[in-house]
């Protein structure tokens, strides 16, 4: 019996070594100022990098909203078309129409925003 209770070994206490983390703080900090790339060699300024920004964003939300539109529309129109029930034939008309409306919003936003402001730019209408 004494030896069996010798074979089971009491777990250890983990050492946590400061010294290390403070100098790897340190050296974090220290080699920060060197990964980051300055300012200077963006290109353009702040308005033009967020506008090329906002742009590439609304590009993937359009192209995404796109993909999932026609999936939408095509599992509301195999609904319609394959439904025995006239209320599921109502709801897909319904949800159908909601597809179709959003998606009209999302590409008039981007018309707007493409062919209408500039019209507006410096807070005057040049024609």
């Amino acid at each position: 019996m004494k030896q069996e209770n010798n074979l089971i070994e009491k777990p250890q206490k983990k050492h946590v070594d400061v010294g290390r983390i403070l100098y790897i703080g340190f050296l974090m900090s220290c080699l920060a100022p060197v990964l980051c790339t300055p300012a200077y060699a963006a290109s353009g300024t702040i308005w033009a990098k967020a506008t090329e920004v906002m742009k590439d964003v609304y590009t993937q939300i359009l192209g995404i909203s796109t993909i999932v539109a026609v999936v939408t529309a095509a599992v509301a129109l195999i609904m319609m078309n394959f439904s025995k029930s006239g209320r599921t034939v109502d709801e897909s008309r319904a949800w159908l129409k909601r597809i179709a409306i959003t998606w009209i919003i999302l590409n008039s936003l981007g018309f707007i925003m493409a062919y209408v402001t500039p019209f507006f730019a410096g807070g005057q209408y040049t024609p």
